[in-house]
């Protein structure tokens, strides 16, 4: 299955994927979460889980980037259309509006401070471009979003097994 819904071919369809970052203490240990699923004709034919940790220090926002670098640097098909669902204002806003300033700006945010977490909106920039058209989606967060939820207990299931000392890295 990790082939196949990594590499599809069909004209009708696209990628869809739900994300979540957490922090048990801001900063503190973290995880990341994401439901990764194939949309075809409309229908969600394939799916995937994949989560991710760090006992070291970290923060929310850096997570929750973590959390789409984590898919989107695994995908194999590059030019099927992407929706990233988050409920992280900072990763939607920061792909959809921001981001571009900031590049114009020598990497300031509009009231001139350096944008935070430079080397990973870096990573995700470069990624992006390599990929097909993607569209962000902000969902609210602890709301009753069903994948949103799943990406929540997936974060914070990455960090509990990191913090026991077993692998945070987990593609099921």
């Amino acid at each position: 299955m990790t082939t196949e819904i990594l590499n599809s071919n069909n004209d009708s369809r696209r990628y869809i994927i739900s994300t979540d970052g957490a922090c048990r203490i801001n900063p503190g240990p973290g995880g990341w979460g994401v439901v990764l699923q194939l949309e075809v004709c409309g229908q969600i034919t394939k799916e995937r889980e994949l989560s991710g940790a760090t006992i070291e220090e970290t923060t929310n926002n850096r997570m929750e980037l973590s959390a789409v670098l984590g898919v989107l640097g695994r995908l194999m098909e590059k030019t099927i259309p992407i929706t990233v669902r988050s409920d992280s204002r900072y990763v939607i806003d920061g792909m959809s509006r921001w981001l571009e300033g900031w590049k114009q700006n020598g990497w300031r945010t509009s009231d001139k401070k350096p944008v935070k977490n430079k080397d990973l909106w870096l990573e995700l920039d470069q990624l992006c471009g390599e990929l097909g058209p993607i569209s962000w989606e902000w969902v609210r967060g602890h709301s009753g979003d069903a994948l949103n939820e799943r990406c929540d207990r997936l974060a914070n299931l990455a960090i509990d097994t990191a913090l026991r000392g077993i692998s945070p890295i987990s593609n099921t």
